[in-house]
C-alpha cells in the first residue's frame, strides 16, 4: 500500500481530530463497536471509488449551526457539471431566485427521534441528526425504521438557517444516507390478521376475561397528521384490506413509535404488531391502539401467515381506555363548523394536487402559494415539524384536500385547505437559496383565534389579512411580540383587542364544537372546510397612506365645479369671483362612506413640524382633531404614543383648485381646472376612541384628567400617565419617521426602570397665542447669522408654588403646590406670571395647552430647583424674581415634558382655597351679542360660536398680515396669499345674531376644522367697526382658536346658503331698530310702492367693464375677454303700514319684482346685450324724468313697466339688513309726513327708511294675504294689551 501524501496525511489528521470530538465509540452488545472513523473512511472510499475526498472537510453539528449563516448544499459524489445541471433545474421554477451555493463539507451523524437528548422535552415526531457536539432537526424524503440511532454518512444534504440569526436552522437530506454499520436482520415469519376480520372487533361488545395482542397487516389507505395536545403527541393511520375497501384505524401515541410517521407511505403495505382496542371516552368510538412493544414492519407475503382470531378476541370486552388524547384535542381546540345558511352555502370539493411552493404567504398563519395561483392553508392541521422543507421551490403532494373557490371577496387565490383527514407529502426539496422562517410554536395568535372562535376558511382569511396589516403598520412602534400578544399568556395584545369584538359578532354561536372523532374516524367525512360561504369583509383597516388616497379619490369622484355654486348666482359672477369661489371647498366622509366600512387605526403622536396631533403608522401620518362631547378641550398628554381605534369619525378632505373659468357657462369643461390639491385630516370625539395599546399604562375609555384633581392616583383602576425614563419619553414624544429596525430598542427603552431624578413646576395657563412666524431667535451654538423668522407661539402662565424635586418622574404627587395653599391660605402660594416661548421641538405642546388648564413641566435628569430661573430670557436679576410684577420670559426646552394635571373647575373641595386665589387670573370670555353691542369697548375679544357659513373672499386691503412674504415661503399654504376666509359665526344654530370673522389665507395652514356646523372657541381676535358701522373681527398674530365641538354628520351640502333650512320670522318695519343691525334674515308682508332705480347691464367677466355686442369696451389697455356676464339691480320702496324701507334687489330678484316670466326676462337681457347697459331713475314726486333717450325703446319699455299699477302689489319679502348701503345714513329724528287715502289726508311720524337686501320675493295670494293680515292684527292687539296692563 502506497504511503499517503502530505495532503492526505493532513486530511486524515483533521479527520481523527473531528472523530475524537464529534464521534466517540459506542458500547455494543458484544463489547466496544468498531471505531467510527474507520467505518466512515471505508464509506468515503467506497463513495469516491477508492480515493478520499481531500477537497472536503468534516464539520460537526455545532460548527454547522454556529458558522454557516447562509443556506448551502453539499454533494460529495457529484461532479461540477452534475451540480450545475441540478441547480439549473431548480432555478427554472423561480428564475428570480438564486440556486443553493455549494459547500465542500462532510456531514456524519446519528439519526434519532430526540428521545435520548432531553428527558423533559416533548417528543414531537421529528427526526434529528446528532453527534457529540450537538443536535439539529432534519427532513428526509425517505426513511427506514432501522435507521434510528444508527451512524450515517450524508453524501447529499442542504443546510437551511433561519431568518432569525439567533436561532439554528435544519438539514434537508437530499438523498438516502449511507449507513456506516450494517443494519439488523428482519424476522422470518409473522402471524398477521387482515383488516376485514379485524374490523368487526371494533363494534363487538361481548365481554371476555382475557385480553391478548393483535397483529394487523394491510395497505396504508390514509395517514393523519401529527397532533400534539396537552403535552401528548399522536397520529392516526388507516390500514385497508388488500381485496376490499374495509379499513381499520390505528392510533399511534407512544414516543418511540412517532417516527413511524416518516416511514409510512400511502399505497404501501405494512404490518403493525402488538395492537389492542381502546374506547375513546364520551364518544364511545373504538380504535386499535399501539402498545409499548408494537412494531411497524413492511408487509411481505412470503413472511406473513394469516392467523385466525381466537375465541378470546371474538368475545373480548374492551375496557374504556385511559387514553384521553383525542378527547383533550376536542376540548382544547373546540373547533367548530360554520353555521349553514340555506341557499347560499357552497360545498367544497375534495381533490388531490401536486404543486411547487412559489411563495410563503404567511408561515405563522400556515398559508403557502403553490404554482403562483393556488393558496395552500395548513392552519387546520398542526405543523409539528415547523413547516421545515416547505420553502419556495419545494414540491408537495396534497391528498384529500378541500378546494374552496373565492372564499373571501378580497382574496385573490383559490384555496386548498388541509383538514385532519388530509395528507401533505413533501415530494422534493427546494434547490434554491430561499430563507426559512418557522411558525411560532406558542402564542400563535392566528391559530389561537382560529380555534377559539371556530372560524371557517373565509373568516380566517379575513383575520389573517387584518393581522398582517396590523403587523406591517405598527410593529415598528411596539414590536411584533407585544402587538400580536395573545390573552392565553398575559393581557391581550392590541391586535386581539381589535379583532375580538368583530369575531364575537360574526360567530355568535360557539356551542357546536368541531367533532374530532367524526373528522378523523367517521366513514362519512365531516370537517369545518366542507361547507363555506363567500365572505364580504366586515370592515377594513388600511394603512393611513391608503386612507388618504382613498379619501382623495372619493372626494374627486363625480366632482363637478358646478356643484359648489348655485346656478342662479354663478351666472352673474365675474371671472375673478367665480374662480375664487371654486378655490376652496371640502367634503366629509365617515366609516360608512367606504365599502367595506373603514376603521381608523393609528398611534397618537404630536408633530413639532406642524404642531398638530397626528395618527401615525409606518406608512404615513394623518392630522387629527380630538374633542370631547361636553365641549371641554382635549389635553390628555398621557395618550401620546398610544394605539387608537376610531370607528366614528369625520374624514375631511379640503379641496384646493386653481381654475381659469371665463364664466359659469364653461363650468362643465374641466380643461379650465389647471391644478387640484387636497389636504386630508380626521376629527372625532374622545368618547369614540378605544385605546388598543398604551405605552404609559392603562387608560380607561371616557376617563380624562378633567375628572380628577390628579393623574397620579396609585389605584389600579385609575388613569395613570406614568412618565417613563427620559430616553423612552423622548423616543415616544418626538415624531421621527418610524424606524422598522428599532423593535428591540423600543422594547428595552420603554421597559427600563432605571431611577432618575427630575424637577417639575406647576402652572396655570391664563392666555395662549396662535402659531405664527415671529422674530424670536433660537440660540446659535456657533454663530448668529440665521435671521429668518422662527415659527413659534407663546403663552402667558401663572407659576403655582415652587419647583419640586422628585427622585423618579413617576412619583410626582397630587398637586402638593395646591395642598400647601389650602393649608396656609393665600399667603402660602408663590405666584408669578411668566411668558413661555415655544420654538423648535417644543412646538409639539401647542395642541395640549388651553385656558384654565393646570399643567406641569417636568425636566428629566435634573436636580437643580433653579433650572427655570436660570433659563429665563432675558435674564432677570435675582432680587426681582420674587416679585409677581416682574416679567419672566422663558424659552421652553426641547427635552422638557408637559403633563396636564386638571382644570380649575375640577379642583376638589379641599383645594377650593387655591381656586379662590386663581380667581380673576383667567382671560375674559365674551358672548357674541356683547361683542356686537355698541357699548362694547374692548379691542381684543374672545368668544365661542358655531360657524354658519364659510366663504372665500378677497383679502381686505388693510388686513394683510405683515409677515405675508415670509409666510409665503413656507410649505403647506395651498391658498393664494391675497385670499381671506370669512366665517359667519352665530351663538347657536338658527340664532338671528351672527358676527363675521376674517382670516387671511396665510394663517390657514395651521388651522383645522373650520367647517360649517363646528363650534369654535376664538381667542384674542381684533374687534373692528367698518365705515358702515358694522362690527366684525379679524384674526391677527396673537389670535388663537380651538375646536369645541364637531359638525353634525347630517349637515347640508357645504355650498348651501345659511338659514335655508328654517323659515325667517315675520316682523314689522317699525321694529327694525338700529340695534338689530346684525339680524341675518327676516320676513315682512309689505306693499311694493314704486321702483326708484333700475339698472340692467352686461359687464366683462375679466375686467368688469361694459360688455357690448360680444366684446369688452375697454380700449386702454385692450381687454382680451370675449365673455360677458349680465347683472341687474333695482331699488324699490316698500311699506307695511308701520313704516317704509328701501329694498335693494339683484339679478333674479329684479325679474320677480318686475313680474316677468323666465322667457320675458331672457328676451329683455338679450336686448340689453346689444346696448351694454340700460338704466332708469323714477322719482317719487310727479314730473321726475328719466335719464335715457326717448328713442331707446328698451328704456321706454322699462319706464312704462315701472309706472304700471301692476308693479304696486302686496308681496312677501325675505330680507336682511343691507350692511353696505350705497349711502351711509346718519341717525335722524322722527319726521312728520303726510299720507293721503282718497279724500282723507293723514299726518304721521315716521323714522328714516332702513336699507334692506332682498333674499327672496314671493307673490301673495288673496287667502294668504287675509291670513297674514289677521295674524298681524292679532299680534298688534296683544302688544297693545300688554302695554295697557303695564
Amino acid at each position: 500500500m502506497a504511503e499517503p501524501s502530505a495532503a492526505e496525511q493532513r486530511w486524515l489528521q483533521a479527520a481523527r481530530d473531528f472523530a475524537r470530538r464529534a464521534l466517540p465509540a459506542r458500547e455494543g452488545p458484544g463489547g466496544p463497536e468498531t471505531p467510527p472513523l474507520d467505518a466512515v473512511l471505508r464509506c468515503l472510499r467506497r463513495a469516491g471509488g477508492g480515493d478520499l475526498p481531500l477537497s472536503y472537510s468534516f464539520i460537526s453539528i455545532s460548527d454547522l449551526q454556529r458558522q454557516q449563516c447562509m443556506p448551502c448544499c453539499s454533494h460529495l459524489t457529484w461532479s461540477t457539471n452534475e451540480f450545475k445541471e441540478w441547480s439549473h433545474q431548480g432555478q427554472g421554477v423561480l428564475p428570480v431566485q438564486s440556486a443553493l451555493p455549494r459547500a465542500y463539507l462532510i456531514l456524519v451523524g446519528y439519526l434519532t427521534d430526540g428521545r435520548q437528548e432531553d428527558k423533559e422535552k416533548l417528543v414531537d415526531g421529528c427526526l434529528y441528526v446528532k453527534d457529540n457536539t450537538g443536535i439539529i432537526p432534519c427532513e428526509l424524503l425517505h426513511f427506514e425504521l432501522e435507521w434510528l440511532e444508527s451512524l450515517f454518512l450524508f453524501p447529499n444534504w442542504s443546510y437551511i438557517p433561519q431568518t432569525d440569526k439567533s436561532a439554528a436552522g435544519y438539514v434537508e437530506i437530499l438523498m438516502d444516507p449511507v449507513p456506516v454499520n450494517l443494519p439488523g436482520e428482519v424476522p422470518d415469519s409473522i402471524p398477521v390478521t387482515y383488516p376485514a376480520p379485524a374490523e368487526p372487533l371494533l363494534t363487538s361488545r361481548v365481554p371476555c376475561k382475557k385480553r391478548s395482542k393483535l397483529t394487523v397487516a394491510g395497505e396504508l389507505a390514509r395517514l393523519g397528521p401529527l397532533l400534539c395536545v396537552c403535552q401528548k403527541t399522536f397520529f392516526f393511520l388507516f390500514l385497508k384490506c388488500f381485496t376490499s375497501a374495509v379499513w381499520v384505524p390505528v392510533l399511534v401515541q407512544k414516543p418511540n413509535q412517532l417516527a413511524w410517521h416518516h416511514i409510512l407511505q400511502l399505497g404501501h403495505r405494512y404490518t403493525v404488531t402488538g395492537l389492542s382496542i381502546s374506547s375513546l371516552k364520551k364518544s364511545g368510538q373504538r380504535t386499535f391502539v399501539t402498545g409499548v412493544s408494537s412494531c411497524l414492519l413492511p408487509y411481505c407475503a412470503e413472511q406473513a401467515r394469516e392467523q385466525p382470531l381466537s375465541s378470546a378476541w371474538q368475545g373480548e370486552f374492551t375496557q374504556s381506555s385511559s387514553l384521553e388524547t383525542a378527547e383533550q384535542l376536542s376540548n382544547s381546540l373546540e373547533l367548530g363548523v360554520e353555521e349553514e345558511r340555506p341557499g347560499s352555502t357552497k360545498e367544497s370539493k375534495i381533490i388531490s394536487y401536486v404543486g411547487t411552493v412559489t411563495k410563503i404567504l404567511n408561515v405563522q398563519a400556515g398559508l403557502f402559494l403553490l404554482d403562483n395561483k393556488v393558496c395552500l392553508c395548513l392552519a387546520y392541521q398542526q405543523l409539528l415539524n415547523s413547516a421545515r422543507g416547505l420553502r419556495p421551490g419545494a414540491c408537495v403532494e396534497l391528498i384529500d384536500v378541500h378546494l374552496l373557490q373565492k372564499p373571501l371577496v378580497s382574496f385573490p387565490y383559490i384555496v386548498l385547505g388541509a383538514c385532519l383527514s388530509s395528507t401533505v407529502v413533501l415530494k422534493s426539496f427546494s434547490r434554491l437559496s430561499t430563507p426559512y422562517q418557522p411558525p411560532a410554536s406558542s402564542g400563535n395568535l392566528y391559530l389561537q383565534l382560529l380555534f377559539r372562535y371556530n372560524l371557517g376558511m373565509p373568516l380566517y382569511l379575513w383575520l389573517v389579512s387584518v393581522l398582517e396589516t396590523f403587523e406591517e403598520r405598527f410593529s415598528c412602534f411596539f414590536g411584533r411580540r407585544r402587538l400580536l400578544l395573545s390573552s392565553a399568556h398575559r393581557n391581550a395584545g392590541a391586535a386581539e383587542k381589535f379583532l375580538v369584538p368583530f369575531l364575537q359578532a360574526m360567530v355568535p354561536d360557539r356551542e357546536k364544537v368541531r367533532d374530532i372523532y367524526k373528522e378523523i374516524l367517521a366513514k362519512i367525512h365531516q370537517c369545518p372546510l366542507q361547507k363555506y360561504l363567500t365572505l364580504n369583509p366586515p370592515c377594513q383597516a388600511p394603512s393611513l397612506s391608503a386612507v388618504c388616497c382613498m379619501a382623495e379619490q372619493k372626494s374627486w369622484e363625480g366632482f363637478s365645479p358646478s356643484q359648489l355654486l348655485s346656478p342662479l348666482e354663478a351666472q352673474h359672477m365675474g371671472t375673478q369671483e367665480l374662480n375664487r369661489r371654486l378655490a376652496w371647498s371640502y367634503c366629509t366622509l365617515s366609516a360608512g362612506s367606504f365599502q367595506p366600512r373603514l376603521i381608523l387605526l393609528g398611534v397618537l403622536r404630536v408633530s413639532s413640524r406642524s404642531s398638530s396631533l397626528q395618527l401615525q403608522d409606518k406608512s404615513s401620518a394623518l392630522p387629527c382633531i380630538i374633542s370631547y362631547k361636553d365641549g371641554s378641550p382635549f389635553a390628555c398628554t398621557a395618550l401620546i404614543g398610544s394605539l387608537l381605534q376610531v370607528e366614528n369619525y369625520q374624514l375631511v378632505v379640503e379641496r384646493f383648485l386653481q381654475t381659469d373659468f371665463p364664466s359659469w357657462k364653461q363650468l362643465a369643461n374641466l380643461e379650465h381646472m389647471r391644478e387640484k390639491k387636497t389636504s386630508v385630516y380626521v376629527q372625532f370625539y374622545f368618547e369614540d376612541v378605544q385605546v388598543l395599546h398604551s405605552t404609559e399604562g392603562q387608560i380607561q375609555k371616557g376617563l380624562r384628567s378633567g375628572n380628577s384633581s390628579s393623574l397620579r392616583k396609585k389605584d389600579d383602576d385609575s388613569l395613570t400617565s406614568e412618565l417613563k425614563t427620559p430616553e423612552a419619553k423622548k423616543l415616544k414624544l418626538e415624531d421621527p419617521k418610524p424606524d422598522t429596525h428599532r423593535d428591540d430598542n423600543c422594547q428595552k427603552g420603554q421597559s427600563s426602570t432605571r431611577r432618575t431624578s427630575c424637577v417639575s413646576h406647576l402652572f396655570l395657563v391664563t392666555q395662549k397665542e396662535g402659531l405664527m412666524l415671529r422674530n424670536y431667535q433660537l440660540p446659535k451654538e456657533e454663530d448668529g447669522e440665521g435671521r429668518d423668522l422662527q415659527r413659534s407661539f407663546q403663552a402667558t402662565v401663572l407659576w403655582l408654588g415652587r419647583p419640586q424635586l422628585w427622585i423618579h418622574p413617576a412619583e410626582t404627587g397630587n398637586l402638593p403646590e395646591l395642598e400647601d395653599t389650602s393649608c396656609d391660605g393665600e399667603g402660602g402660594m408663590t405666584r408669578q406670571e411668566a411668558l413661555l416661548l415655544f420654538m423648535g421641538k417644543s412646538l409639539r405642546w401647542f395642541p395640549f395647552l388651553h385656558l384654565d388648564g393646570l399643567y406641569r413641566f417636568i425636566v428629566p435628569n435634573c436636580s437643580d430647583l433653579e433650572v427655570f430661573d436660570k433659563l429665563c430670557f432675558p435674564p432677570v436679576p435675582a432680587k426681582f424674581l420674587g416679585r409677581s410684577s416682574c416679567p419672566l420670559c422663558l424659552p421652553v426646552q426641547d427635552t422638557w415634558h408637559l403633563q396636564h394635571e386638571t382644570w380649575i373647575s375640577c379642583l376638589s373641595e379641599h383645594q377650593l382655597a387655591a381656586r379662590s386665589v386663581l380667581r380673576g387670573m383667567n382671560q375674559r370670555i365674551s358672548s357674541i351679542p356683547e361683542v356686537l353691542s355698541n357699548s362694547f369697548t374692548g379691542s381684543l375679544v374672545s368668544f365661542s360660536g358655531e360657524i354658519v357659513e364659510r366663504t372665500l373672499c378677497a383679502s381686505l386691503k388693510n388686513e394683510m398680515p405683515s409677515v405675508t412674504l415670509s409666510l409665503q415661503k413656507q410649505k403647506g399654504s395651498l391658498l393664494a396669499s391675497d385670499h381671506s376666509v370669512k366665517l359667519s359665526v352665530s351663538v347657536a344654530p338658527g340664532s338671528p345674531v351672527a358676527v363675521d370673522i376674517y382670516i387671511a389665507a396665510t394663517y390657514l395652514q395651521h388651522l383645522w376644522g373650520l367647517l360649517p356646523g363646528a363650534k369654535i372657541f376664538f381667542q384674542n381676535l381684533e374687534r373692528k367697526i367698518s365705515r358702515f358701522h358694522n362690527v366684525y373681527c379679524t384674526y391677527i398674530a396673537s389670535s388663537c382658536l380651538s375646536v369645541v365641538s364637531l359638525p353634525a354628520s347630517h349637515l347640508p351640502f357645504p355650498s348651501s346658503p345659511a338659514g335655508e333650512a328654517s323659515s325667517p320670522s315675520l316682523v314689522f318695519l317699525s321694529n327694525l331698530q338700529p340695534h338689530l343691525q346684525h339680524l341675518p334674515q327676516a320676513r315682512i308682508l309689505c306693499h311694493l310702492s314704486c321702483v326708484l332705480t333700475l339698472s340692467l347691464q352686461w359687464v366683462c367677466s375679466l375686467c368688469s367693464s361694459i360688455f357690448k355686442e360680444g366684446r369688452c369696451t375697454r380700449h386702454s389697455p385692450p381687454c382680451p375677454s370675449h365673455t360677458g356676464v349680465r347683472q341687474a339691480s333695482a331699488r324699490v320702496l316698500v311699506e307695511d303700514g308701520t313704516g317704509e324701507a328701501i329694498v335693494l334687489c339683484r339679478n333674479r330678484h329684479v325679474a320677480a319684482m318686475l313680474g316677468l316670466s323666465l322667457l320675458e326676462w331672457e328676451a329683455l337681457q338679450n336686448c340689453v346685450q346689444s346696448r351694454g347697459r340700460v338704466s332708469i331713475q323714477h322719482g317719487e314726486a310727479t314730473g321726475t324724468g328719466c335719464a335715457e333717450e326717448p328713442e331707446d325703446f328698451v328704456a321706454c319699455y322699462l319706464r312704462s313697466l315701472c309706472r304700471s299699477p301692476l308693479i304696486c302689489r302686496p308681496i312677501l319679502l325675505d330680507f336682511s339688513l343691507d350692511r353696505k348701503p350705497s349711502k351711509i345714513l346718519q341717525p335722524a329724528p322722527l319726521q312728520l309726513r303726510n299720507f293721503r287715502c282718497g279724500e282723507v289726508e293723514f299726518v304721521s311720524q315716521v323714522g328714516p327708511r332702513p336699507n334692506l337686501l332682498c333674499l327672496n320675493m314671493e307673490e301673495v295670494e288673496q287667502g294668504t294675504l287675509s291670513y297674514l293680515n289677521s295674524e298681524r292684527m292679532r299680534r298688534t292687539c296683544s302688544h297693545c294689551q300688554v302695554g295697557t296692563n303695564a
